[in-house]
């Protein structure tokens, strides 16, 4: 297999792929339409609160683990329903697995923002 020469034009190619994609997941799956409206939220959160500079990194880091395992749960329910289009049990286990990534990774991001957000509100 010939290896292709490193060119900017392939490169910015592959990144209007992934942007594709990014758009196609907010065009076809309501999840992601509640991550970005909560990942709004958050950025908001982080303005009027006046975050420090480590408390946004790991709000960053929390977010993009929740977008990162939403689009990779996404990935794995359609890999399943093409590969298996009838319900089995063991597509069944596979698509909750990935779904429960999913919820650990957006429940650890609510831990994460209530440990840095409830202590900036003034409940007093």
């Amino acid at each position: 297999m010939e290896q292709q020469k490193f060119s900017f034009h392939s490169r910015l190619k592959s990144f209007s792929f992934a942007w594709s994609g990014v758009r196609e997941l907010l065009i076809r799956e309501h999840n992601a339409r509640l991550h970005l409206v909560a990942t709004v939220a958050v950025i908001a959160a982080g303005v009027v609160c006046r975050v420090s500079a480590t408390e946004a990194a790991v709000l960053a880091l929390v977010t993009g683990l929740v977008w990162i395992t939403e689009m990779l749960n996404t990935c794995v329910e359609k890999i399943m329903d093409f590969v298996h289009p009838e319900e089995h049990p063991g597509i069944k286990f596979i698509k909750d697995l990935a779904a429960g990534a999913v919820l650990a990774a957006a429940l650890t991001a609510v831990v994460v923002g209530l440990l840095i957000f409830l202590p900036k509100l003034k409940l007093s």
